[in-house]
C-alpha cells in the first residue's frame, strides 16, 4: 500500500511498542546528573569576567561591584535565590486578603472584567473640546475619567456641560481641582443613588500644601466625606503621591510621604465623627509609574503591604484594609525631545502598574510636555492600555510577579525603607510639621541629587536625550498647556530637563555650535571612541563634525575639538595632536579616553561614567552657547 492510501485517522504505528531507550520517565529531574552548582562558584566566575574586563580591585562579594541602587537605601543585586526570599512568604499571602502584597482583589471588579480601570486625564479649557475626547475615550476603552477643573483648565462652573453625555452609573469621574470643584460635582449629583463605584472628588488639601507651600485647612474633610457617602463608591480624598515623585522623590520617599499623608487624612476624619473603617473607605491613593518597571512593581505591593500594617494599627478589620491605588505614567521620566520614545516609556510603565497591582491606570499621552495632547495622542495612550489587557491579556493572572526572589525581595526592602521614613515624619510630628520645617524638602532633594548624578554621568540613560538624541528631529506642534500645577512649595524636576537645556541653547544660536572630532589612525579603531563622543556632544545639541587629525579643522567651523583613536595612538601622537589643533585654532581640546592617559595639551577627557554635563557646559561655555 502506497504513503498516499493510509488513513489519515489511522495512525499506521499507534499501537507499537515504544523501546526500551525511548521511554520517558513519570518524574523528569533534567538536572539530576549535574553537581548543583554553589553561589561561590558563580562568584569565581563573576570575578573572572570582571578581571578580564580591567577590574582588579575587587570588592567582598565580588557581586558588590554588580550592586545598583534604585531608591534610597535600596540597592539590586545582579542575582537572588531562594535564600534571599526565604522569609518572606509569611508576610505576603494571597490576592484578595490581607496583607495585599499579591493585590487587593481576589478576582476582576465586575466594573472592569479582565483587567484594571483605564482611566484618562482631561483639562482642556474649552468645553467643547473637552466632550468630545470625552466621548471618543468613552467609545474607544476607557473606563473612567479624570478631570482637572480651574483656572486654565475646564471650568469649574462647566461641570455640568462636560459631564452632560456622560452615563454616570457607568462611567466613574474623579475630579482635582479642591474644594470648588467637589462642591459642583456634589450638586451635580445631588439626590442620585446610582454613580459608578470608583468615582473621588479628589481632595487633597496635604498634596496642595507640598505643591505650594501654603498651608491648608482639614477641618472641613469629614462634614465633605459624610455628604459624599450619600452616594455609595464615592470616595472624598486621593493621596497623590506624585507630587512627591514629582519633586524628584525615589519610591521610599513617595511611599513614605503618602503613608503620612493618609494617617493625617485618617485622623482629620475621624476626629470630625466618622469611624476608622469609614474614614479608611474615603481614601484613594495615587502613585507615579516609572519605566524602572521592577521598582514600580514592588513599590506598589509594598505600599499595599503598608497601608494595610497602618490599618491593621489603627483598629480595621482586615477586610476595610485594602488600598486602592491609581497609578499614573511619571511625569518625570517624560521628555520633551524625542517625545516619540515617551511611547516606549509609558508602555512599560503601564506593563509594570498592571503587573503590580493597580487598581486604576492613566498614561499619560507621549506629547503631555509638549502641551495639551491632540486627538491621536489620546488615542495612542489609551490604546497602550487597551493593548497590555486585550492582546496581552497582563491582567488575566493576579501578582504574576508573585514569588520572583528578585520582586519578593525588591519589595521587602522597599517597604522596610518606607516604613522607616514614614515613622521618620510621625516623630517629627506628622507631614504637616515635617513639611514645614524643611524635612520632606531635604530628604527629597537629596534623593533627587544622587539621582541627578547618574543622570549627569549617564548611569541612569535617557534614550532620545542623553543617549542617541535627533539633532535634526522637527518636534510636534502643541497647543500651549493653559493649566499648570501649583508652583511655591515643592519643585518640579524631569530627569531630561538640563540635557534638555543645553540642546534649547544650541538650537538658539545663531548657527548651531559645533565640536571638531579629530581622529587618529584607520577607521576601524577610531570608530568606537569617536561614535561615543559624538553621542556625548550630540547630547547637548552640538554638531560633531570628523577628519582625520588636524585634516578638516579649518573647514569645521569651531574652536572645540576632541582627539578619538586608540590608547596606542594616543601615546604616540595625542600630544602632537593636540598641539597641531591648539595652532590651528582650537581653544578647548577633549580627548575620547580616561584621565589616567594624561595626554599633555588636552583640557578635558570624556568617557564612559563620565559627568556629561559638565562636559558639555564647558564646550557650551567655550563656543559661546550659554546654557
Amino acid at each position: 500500500m502506497s504513503s498516499t492510501d493510509q488513513r489519515a485517522d489511522a495512525p499506521a504505528h499507534a499501537d507499537a511498542e515504544v523501546p526500551a531507550e525511548h521511554e520517558v520517565p513519570e518524574d523528569l529531574s533534567l538536572a539530576a546528573e549535574f553537581e548543583q552548582a554553589t553561589r561561590d562558584q558563580w562568584r569565581e566566575l563573576v570575578a573572572g569576567v570582571l578581571r578580564k574586563a580591567g577590574r582588579e580591585d575587587l570588592p567582598d562579594p565580588v557581586e558588590e561591584a554588580l550592586t545598583n541602587t534604585v531608591a534610597t537605601g535600596v540597592r539590586v543585586a545582579p542575582l537572588y535565590t531562594a535564600e534571599d526570599a526565604a522569609d518572606l512568604p509569611a508576610a505576603v499571602g494571597v490576592p484578595g486578603l490581607a496583607p495585599f502584597v499579591r493585590g487587593s482583589r481576589a478576582g476582576a471588579e465586575p466594573a472592569v472584567p479582565g483587567g484594571w480601570d483605564v482611566r484618562q486625564r482631561h483639562a482642556h479649557p474649552d468645553v467643547a473640546v473637552t466632550k468630545e475626547a470625552i466621548a471618543a475615550d468613552l467609545e474607544n476603552g476607557v473606563t473612567s475619567l479624570w478631570l482637572v477643573l480651574g483656572e486654565g483648565a475646564v471650568p469649574v462652573d462647566s461641570l455640568g456641560d462636560a459631564l452632560s453625555d456622560v452615563l454616570l452609573d457607568l462611567a466613574p469621574v474623579t475630579l482635582q481641582g479642591g474644594l470648588p470643584a467637589a462642591e459642583a460635582f456634589l450638586s451635580l449629583v445631588e439626590g442620585r443613588t446610582d454613580l459608578a463605584p470608583g468615582s473621588s472628588l479628589g481632595l487633597d488639601p496635604l498634596g496642595l500644601q507640598a505643591a505650594s507651600g501654603e498651608p491648608q485647612d482639614l477641618s472641613g474633610l469629614a462634614d465633605v466625606a459624610r455628604r459624599a457617602a450619600a452616594h455609595d463608591g464615592l470616595r472624598t480624598v486621593v493621596v497623590d503621591a506624585t507630587v512627591f515623585a514629582d519633586a524628584g522623590a525615589s519610591v521610599v520617599e513617595e511611599l513614605g510621604c503618602s503613608l503620612a499623608a493618609g494617617v493625617a487624612y485618617l485622623r482629620a476624619l475621624t476626629e470630625g465623627g466618622l469611624s476608622v473603617e469609614e474614614a479608611l473607605g474615603q481614601l484613594e491613593f495615587r502613585y507615579s509609574a516609572s519605566a524602572d518597571q521592577f521598582t514600580t512593581i514592588a513599590g506598589l505591593r509594598a505600599a499595599r503591604r503598608l497601608w494595610d500594617r497602618v490599618g491593621e494599627a489603627s483598629g480595621a478589620s482586615p477586610e476595610l484594609r485594602a488600598q486602592r491605588q491609581h497609578a499614573v505614567t511619571s511625569s518625570v521620566m517624560t521628555t520633551k525631545r524625542d517625545p516619540w520614545v515617551n511611547l516606549l516609556r509609558t508602555t512599560v510603565a503601564c506593563f509594570a502598574a498592571g503587573v503590580g497591582g493597580a487598581d486604576v491606570v492613566t498614561v499619560q499621552p507621549f506629547d503631555a510636555e509638549l502641551g495639551l495632547p491632540d486627538s491621536f495622542s489620546r488615542r495612542i495612550a489609551r490604546n497602550t492600555q487597551s493593548l497590555l489587557v486585550e492582546e496581552g491579556h497582563l491582567a488575566r493572572v493576579l501578582d504574576p510577579a508573585g514569588g520572583s526572589w528578585y520582586v519578593e525581595s525588591l519589595t521587602d526592602e522597599i517597604a522596610q525603607a518606607a516604613w522607616d521614613w514614614f515613622t521618620e515624619i510621625e516623630r517629627a510630628g506628622g507631614l504637616v510639621a515635617a513639611l514645614d520645617s524643611g524635612l520632606v524638602r531635604d530628604r527629597i532633594g537629596a534623593a533627587w541629587d544622587e539621582r541627578a548624578k547618574r543622570i549627569a554621568t549617564r548611569k541612569d540613560a535617557i534614550t532620545g536625550v542623553s543617549e542617541f538624541p535627533n539633532l535634526a528631529e522637527k518636534l510636534p506642534s502643541r497647543e500651549p498647556l493653559a493649566w499648570s500645577p501649583p508652583s511655591g512649595g515643592l519643585p518640579r524636576v524631569r530627569a531630561a530637563q538640563e540635557f534638555e537645556e543645553l540642546r534649547d541653547a544650541a538650537d538658539a544660536a545663531p548657527e548651531r555650535p559645533k565640536v571638531y572630532l579629530a581622529t587618529i589612525g584607520p577607521i576601524a579603531k577610531h570608530t568606537a571612541r569617536a561614535s561615543f563622543a559624538g553621542n556625548l556632544f550630540q547630547a547637548g545639541g552640538l554638531e560633531t563634525p570628523s577628519g582625520n587629525g588636524v585634516d578638516g579643522f579649518a573647514d569645521a567651523g569651531t574652536t572645540v575639538a576632541c582627539i578619538c583613536g586608540t590608547d596606542k595612538d594616543y601615546a604616540d601622537t595625542a600630544a602632537g595632536l593636540a598641539a597641531g589643533l591648539r595652532a590651528a585654532g582650537a581653544t578647548q581640546v577633549w580627548l575620547a579616553g580616561k584621565p589616567d592617559l594624561a595626554v599633555d595639551g588636552v583640557d578635558g577627557y570624556v568617557y564612559a561614567g563620565c559627568d556629561a554635563l559638565a562636559a558639555l557646559r564647558s564646550a557650551h561655555d567655550e563656543l559661546g552657547g550659554k546654557a
